[in-house]
């Protein structure tokens, strides 16, 4: 069962000007599942996008980074579960490429302004012709509160949809916030295999749209991981409409720009930690926070030595204060000069460890009794500057890998 995550409410989730979301049954792998989605784009909008950096990245990722690309406005992006057309060569190329060309038809645009997306099975070749079929019925199905539907359409192992929204105000207007994710194994930052949307009303200079979802990638989607396995078919998209009733936001150093920032922050972080709380049978959500690095980057790497580990992971998923695993990820995370007599371990608020040793006043019974929750932070003190860190992961059960051996079943 996913960590405190319930599934989204359609009526909490904002429509958002300019956007329009249609679901259909392809029976892309499976019969009498919704499993093609597509988002149709008013024109003026503002695409940009970060993708996987596996360098086996999948055909709809390399199209996407062409058409994004080309600049010739994107309109329309088409989704599909069931396959990834990963691992697909030359053919998985013409067929995404296929895909484009047919709802772009469907549309009268060219096929440069879309985008498409696929996640399931790897190196399997995509049914493009079952996705065309059922284009003209996602289509008719488009409506802009159809957020909810979205997020069921594009999941894979996940057991619960991913979608969260909010509103704020910027000059007086109102402007919406919504996305939807789709993950659950295959979980590694840079990014994870994942499929994230995010879209926005806000007016905003288009120049800063790619800068702002890197950032926001950066600062959730980056800072997750389930088993450390990098995807073929990451995708991480932000959208802005600019259909709010504000000035356009030309700075995100201004107030209206941070407050859009965090509002946009605020919703990519739920969704990214969404995935984790639905990670493969995940039981336990653990924020993994390491503070006193030199720089931020070395937090990352001691927090995602820990985050991987199976044996930390496993310790968890036991509720068994095994605590000198953690300690001994942070030692071989590869930080050279590491004092190891600097280090405290703290588990919640037990202070597990005191410079690199036991602390006297530790008790198992406390850590144990921390290990048994089902939300748990992991905070390591380096001691050697002013930096900190902090990814989200979770622990490692028998369930997982029941659900990959039997994932093509």
């Amino acid at each position: 069962m996913p960590v405190n995550l319930s599934a989204p409410q359609a009526a909490d989730l904002h429509p958002v000007a300019g956007v329009r979301i249609g679901v259909a049954e392809a029976g892309v792998r499976k019969a009498n599942r919704k499993d093609l989605t597509v988002f149709l784009l008013d024109e003026g909008t503002t695409v940009a996008g970060v993708f996987t950096q596996n360098r086996f990245c999948a055909a709809p990722v390399q199209v996407c980074r062409e058409h994004l690309a080309a600049g010739a406005g994107i309109r329309a992006m088409v989704i599909n579960t069931g396959n990834a057309n990963a691992g697909t060569g030359a053919d998985g190329l013409a067929r995404a490429r296929a895909t484009c060309e047919a709802l772009a038809g469907q549309l009268g645009l060219a096929a440069g302004q879309v985008l498409p997306f696929s996640t399931g099975v790897i190196m399997e070749p995509l049914p493009h012709e079952r996705i065309v079929a059922a284009l003209p019925a996602a289509l008719s199905n488009a409506q802009p509160g159809h957020w909810a539907r979205a997020a069921e359409g594009i999941m894979t192992t996940d057991t619960l949809p991913k979608a969260f929204s909010r509103q704020l105000q910027i000059a007086g207007a109102t402007v919406s916030v919504t996305g939807i994710s789709k993950g659950a194994g295959m979980i590694r930052p840079n990014m994870a295999t994942m499929l994230g949307f995010l879209a926005t009303d806000a007016c905003i200079a288009p120049a800063l749209v790619q800068q702002l979802v890197r950032e926001l990638a950066d600062q959730s989607f980056n800072r997750v991981t389930i088993d450390g396995d990098t995807s073929t078919n990451d995708s991480f998209v932000l959208m802005a409409t600019h259909r709010a009733a504000h000035a356009p936001i030309t700075t995100l150093d201004s107030a209206e720009g941070r407050a859009l920032k965090a509002a946009l922050l605020a919703v990519a972080q739920q969704l990214a930690q969404a995935i984790v709380r639905d990670g493969e049978g995940a039981t336990k959500f653990i924020t993994v926070r390491v503070e006193g690095g030199k720089t931020g980057e070395e937090c990352r790497q001691v927090a995602y030595a820990i985050a991987h580990s199976p044996l930390v992971k496993t310790a968890f998923f036991a509720s068994d204060p095994n605590l000198g695993r953690i300690l001994a990820a942070v030692g071989y995370a590869g930080i050279a000069d590491l004092d190891q007599t600097l280090i405290d371990l703290y588990l919640d608020e037990v202070h597990v460890a005191v410079r690199g040793g036991r602390n006297p006043a530790y008790r198992e019974e406390d850590g144990q009794r921390v290990m048994k929750q089902q939300e748990i932070t992991v905070r390591v003190l380096l001691g050697r500057g002013a930096a900190a860190d902090q990814v989200w992961t979770c622990d490692l059960s028998h369930d997982y890998v029941t659900i990959n051996a039997d994932y093509r079943s």
